[in-house]
């Protein structure tokens, strides 16, 4: 009934609690999950949870704010893209938040590295015909402005993707609308201070939204601060029924039917 379009089920804090992770998926409706690459020192252990398991799925790429690890290559990509069962290029994109605390004391122009980084997973993408996972924050301009410059307008050619985790404006939600991209939501949007988002997502229109957990990390309320899993991913689902006025099973097929059409047409075995 639910699909969690983005965890991380081989982190720590959720790989030694997997059995019990899938019992709680089960008895929440939640039938299928994607599980998301941020190195590509881990990816060996992501696409092993999605050949080990007929109802998860994977992704090849780097997280943009990963430093000291092996830096991929287009062709690093692509290789790994065409394996059976990775769906999706990323997670990938831009992340300037706390440039001053995280970078120690870099400045945004000091960070070609992670535009460098953002173009080849795009390239990577276009090759191999597979959407873009894409995770922005405190760099929404460049973002957009990069997806442009490597020709992510949405036309022929595009390999399109989703925002996931998003927490911007409504204006960078059109923008990615625009351009062909899908907008996915994660527990932020059940949080008391999130009314904007929720605001954003009413706007978002349901055959491209998509829903997530974004765990271990982000739980929903009523489990905020808690280790978060994919079985929370209802939570999500319910915030946005509630926002557009709809039933939540509703959400539940727009977002299924979302992310089928998304990742999974076409899709290897």
């Amino acid at each position: 009934m639910f699909v969690d379009s983005h965890c991380h089920l081989n982190f720590p804090e959720l790989i030694d609690q997997l059995p019990q992770i899938r019992q709680a998926m089960a008895a929440a409706q939640v039938d299928r999950a994607l599980c998301i690459c941020t190195t590509m020192e881990e990816f060996a252990a992501v696409h092993g949870l999605a050949t080990r398991y007929d109802n998860f799925w994977a992704t090849v790429g780097v997280h943009p704010d990963t430093e000291h690890m092996t830096e991929p290559s287009v062709q690093d990509l692509v290789e790994r893209a065409a394996l059976p069962r990775v769906v999706a290029v990323g997670e990938t994109g831009l992340d300037y938040y706390g440039m001053e605390d995280r970078k120690g004391g870099r400045s945004i122009a000091d960070l070609d590295w992670q535009r460098e980084r953002f173009r080849t997973h795009i390239r990577a993408a276009r090759l191999t015909g597979k959407p873009l996972v894409i995770h922005t924050r405190s760099a929404s301009e460049d973002t957009l402005a990069i997806l442009r410059e490597e020709g992510e307008d949405g036309g022929a050619g595009s390999a399109g993707g989703v925002f996931h985790c998003f927490t911007e404006t409504a204006q960078v939600a059109r923008a990615a609308l625009d351009m062909g991209f899908h907008v996915s939501f994660s527990g932020i949007i059940t949080f008391k201070s999130a009314q904007d988002l929720r605001d954003v997502a009413a706007f978002v229109p349901m055959d491209r939204l998509l829903i997530e957990t974004d765990s271990p990390y982000l739980a929903p309320v009523p489990y905020r601060g808690k280790t978060n899993n994919p079985s929370y991913v209802p939570f999500v689902a319910r915030q946005i029924a509630a926002v557009k006025g709809l039933a939540v099973e509703q959400v539940a097929e727009a977002t299924s039917r979302n992310f089928e059409q998304l990742f999974l047409q076409g899709a290897a075995a």
